[in-house]
């Protein structure tokens, strides 16, 4: 007899796929910061104090604007942290039946939200500092964006039925 996968199995594997996507990425957050540096906008970034090595502008990550961002409530590690923990947390809400569709509203807002950090590195990536290869990596990042945000909301539906489920047993 074939096995037969049912629509709960299948919103299972994928909020399980997209759970250890997420995990992952939030891994690579701190095991490898750098990598996100040139999606979080300049303007949602406070100037961090030099550490030494190379300065955020000479990676062509922020121009010396000297005027006031108030948006800037964070320095771009901290950002870089927090979403990485976002996203870990996300991982864990999406295996959770009861937490699902919350938690893949979140995860598709969350998505979206970055769009904004992916535009804004596409936009630096073809200015004056940007690089062949910023163009390049930036020009494959933005679109992977609409997939992911369509899949995040796809997975809203499990959480639906799951909750649905446990209001019914509860009666």
């Amino acid at each position: 007899m074939p096995f037969r996968w049912s629509a709960r199995a299948t919103q299972t594997v994928s909020a399980a796929a997209m759970s250890t996507l997420l995990i992952t990425s939030a891994m690579k957050h701190f095991r490898e910061p750098r990598f996100f540096e040139q999606v979080v906008p300049d303007y949602l970034c406070r100037e961090a104090p030099n550490t030494g090595g190379e300065s955020p502008e000479e990676r062509g990550l922020s121009a010396p604007d000297g005027g006031r961002r108030p948006l800037a409530v964070m320095s771009r590690e901290e950002w870089i942290a927090v979403s990485g923990l976002l996203e870990a947390g996300a991982a864990v809400g999406l295996l959770i039946p009861v937490t699902r569709r919350a938690t893949a509203t979140a995860v598709t807002t969350m998505f979206a939200v970055f769009l904004a950090g992916h535009v804004d590195a596409l936009r630096r990536a073809y200015g004056p500092a940007g690089s062949p290869t910023q163009r390049k990596v930036h020009t494959v990042r933005l679109p992977l964006q609409l997939p992911l945000i369509l899949w995040a909301w796809s997975l809203r539906s499990a959480g639906a039925a799951a909750k649905s489920k446990v209001g019914r047993s509860r009666r």
